[in-house]
């Protein structure tokens, strides 16, 4: 018997995402990076995944016609879209002050910035591009019916 299906398709979908991102990134870049599981941005979405599944297991359990639905809903949309809008440009603002600052730093004409506190690159990877996000809806959908068939909920 499960505890809470709805919460445990949530906690499922965001662990696999999250660890599923390590052999993407190696197929996708050519590139070893196993602390990928711990970082934030990337394909699939994990964030995305999360509340794609905790909505879909909602509908399961309750039906589309609830206010549990209704509430998962709407939150599931703000995460989405906060991953592929505000912290994805976050990010972006981030690369780009990294650019700077190293340009800065590297053309010896500003002294003031080699100070240490110039040193520390800000954090790049922060959201998500559409296509992640949709990859990581997708995957948390699978996952909460996946999992609901195999509690023979579906």
């Amino acid at each position: 018997m499960w505890l809470n299906y709805a919460l445990e398709c949530a906690i499922l979908a965001n662990i696999l995402a999250q660890v599923i991102k390590v052999p993407l990134h190696l197929l996708m870049k050519r590139q070893w990076q196993p602390m990928l599981i711990f970082s934030t941005g990337g394909m699939p979405s994990s964030h995305s995944a999360f509340v794609a599944a905790l909505t879909t297991a909602v509908a399961v359990l309750d039906g589309f016609h609830s206010t549990t639905f209704a509430i998962s809903f709407c939150l599931a949309s703000v995460v989405i879209y906060d991953a592929m809008g505000i912290r994805r440009h976050a990010g972006e603002h981030a690369k780009l002050l990294n650019h700077l600052i190293d340009d800065l730093v590297n053309s010896g004409n500003v002294l003031f910035f080699q100070d240490k506190t110039y040193q520390t690159k800000l954090k790049e990877l922060l959201g998500h591009e559409p296509l992640e996000t949709l990859a990581g809806t997708l995957f948390g959908i699978a996952i909460a019916l996946i999992y609901g068939w195999c509690l023979h909920l579906i």
